[in-house]
């Protein structure tokens, strides 16, 4: 039997992440490959051209499980009866700025967006906080949405989690798929603790702890962190703008593990000013 459509609300749909990511959602790469969709995109008036224009090449993909598309810049359209809410809008990041520099510029947008979905969100909706001050966000939007459960409001570690993995892999030459159980403790800034302690890689010769199969203590003590906590400084410098890609992938792997679950033997990291995992 097919499946009843779910609403997915991005914000900021116009932006960089926010291109990146909605077409994922509709190959079906954050609810999987048998989960219709209905996209409900929304921006800023300045963006609202933009916006029609990801409308149009979303119509122009043809995504089989696109079964809807709600382009606006109204946050009471944008809201209404979404499941899951994925807040990418805000303030944009920029070169030498710490996320903590955006704080003040998103807490009005955070109130108005938290207040529509408190009043108009389907029951139980999850919301995935990706803006910056990620955390700080996340706080503010549980006390302007104070009907949505705790434990549904998460914002975006999934992404130090993802680049913790990827170094992990380039240093030891596997894929990032071996590498496994990898945290991330503290909040999604340059203060974030990346923990290799509980993870596991798999090799030729089997299963092993990364510290084992690293056998540098000093590398994984020092180097290792510090590039999994400055990466998105990294990334800025490079490309003079925010992470776009891997962002948007890590928020759909975000999702996706928090709605269809991760194997029994896999743990993953979100956090959230209420609980984190």
């Amino acid at each position: 039997m097919a499946k009843n459509p779910l609403r997915v609300l991005v914000t900021g749909a116009a932006g960089q992440i926010g291109y990146a990511l909605v077409p994922m959602i509709a190959r079906g790469i954050m609810l999987g490959p048998d989960q219709p969709v209905i996209l409900h995109m929304l921006d800023i008036e300045p963006a609202a051209e933009a916006l029609n224009g990801v409308k149009m090449e979303l119509i122009d993909a043809a995504f089989p499980l696109l079964k809807g598309i709600v382009a606006t810049t109204d946050v009471v359209e944008a809201c209404k009866d979404v499941n899951i809410a994925v807040m990418v809008g805000g303030f944009p990041r920029k070169e030498g700025m710490e996320r903590k520099d955006v704080m003040s510029k998103n807490v009005s947008i955070y109130k108005a967006q938290a207040s529509a979905l408190e009043k108009h969100a389907a029951p139980n909706c999850k919301v995935l906080v990706v803006a910056n001050p990620a955390n700080t966000n996340a706080l503010i939007l549980k006390e302007f949405a104070p009907s949505i459960p705790a434990k549904n409001i998460t914002c975006l570690t999934r992404l130090d989690h993802n680049r913790a993995m990827g170094q992990i892999s380039e240093r030891l030459k596997v894929h990032v798929s071996d590498v496994k159980n990898v945290i991330i403790w503290g909040n999604h800034s340059s203060t974030q603790y990346p923990d290799v302690n509980h993870a596991t890689v798999t090799t030729s010769k089997g299963e092993k702890p990364v510290r084992e199969a690293v056998a540098d203590d000093n590398w994984l003590n020092t180097e290792f962190i510090t590039t999994v906590q400055q990466r998105g400084a990294a990334i800025i410098k490079a490309r003079k703008l925010s992470s776009a890609l891997s962002a948007a992938s890590s928020a759909c792997d975000h999702i996706r593990d928090w709605v269809l679950g991760t194997p029994k033997v896999e743990g993953t990291s979100s956090a959230s000013k209420f609980s984190s995992s």
